[in-house]
């Protein structure tokens, strides 16, 4: 038997909805009763875009279904402020945000990591891997893939709007409020291990003959072992950190 439900969505998850629906309360037409879930996903919103749902002003799981003439109020992930209190669709936040990331981010990956995200990408991940990964390291998928996001067994994950690498940045640093940490040179862009101070010595017998005549301190990758050191890429990308206009950004010793 069809029922009548009226819904409203608020903030980013707008930019999911057709323009006639996105800043007032709009009723449909379902068929039958379908859960929470269902019906929230069936706009196109991946269940993991969203963090809070009142049915008729009270907070319910994704599994509650729907009835005649119900009221569902759906917010956004507050990633930054725990409100597991009064939402009972996940356990729990993820305060210390790391990533995965699908094949089609890899800008976006080298872009983190140079911020000091751990972020883990293959271009070969399938979705699968992501998922088991993401549970198994409580990571944050992020990816424009939906379809993804609407598996049952992803708790946490963010679509990213942007087709831009350098605006895709932004939208996920601001996203998760990730300003104050902000640690550049700490991650390797190349493998995501951990860059650590390394003696000159160590290094020597790998590095060019003007890198040794004017250099004198360098990082190194834990992992890979790629070394760095203060040249002329540091300044290029302590200028790109410095376009991004993001404020309290720590600095690392590299």
């Amino acid at each position: 038997m069809p029922v009548n439900v009226t819904f409203r969505f608020y903030e980013e998850l707008k930019d999911f909805l057709p323009k006639g629906k996105k800043s007032q309360p709009f009723t449909i037409r379902l068929n039958g009763t379908p859960s929470v879930k269902d019906a929230i996903e069936s706009f196109g919103i991946p269940h993991t875009e969203v963090d809070l749902v009142l049915v008729n002003s009270q907070p319910v799981d994704f599994s509650c279904r729907l009835k005649d003439k119900d009221y569902v109020s759906v917010f956004p992930v507050f990633e930054s402020f725990d409100i597991s209190a009064v939402s009972p669709l996940r356990e729990n936040g993820l305060r210390n945000p790391v990533f995965v990331l699908d094949a089609h981010l890899g800008k976006l990956t080298k872009y983190l990591r140079l911020l000091g995200f751990d972020s883990l990408y293959r271009n070969d991940f399938d979705d699968n891997e992501i998922i088991k990964i993401a549970k198994e390291d409580s990571r944050i998928i992020l990816t424009r893939d939906r379809g993804l996001l609407k598996n049952n067994a992803v708790t946490h994950g963010y679509y990213i709007r942007s087709q831009k690498p350098k605006e895709q940045l932004t939208e996920v640093i601001h996203r998760f409020c990730l300003e104050s940490r902000v640690k550049p040179f700490t991650i390797c862009p190349v493998c995501n291990g951990k860059i650590v101070s390394i003696s000159k010595d160590l290094v020597t017998g790998n590095l060019k003959y003007l890198t040794r005549k004017y250099y004198n301190r360098f990082f190194q990758c834990a992992d890979c072992k790629k070394v760095y050191w203060k040249g002329s890429h540091y300044k290029k990308i302590s200028d790109f950190i410095d376009s991004l206009n993001l404020k309290n950004v720590g600095r690392s010793e590299c």
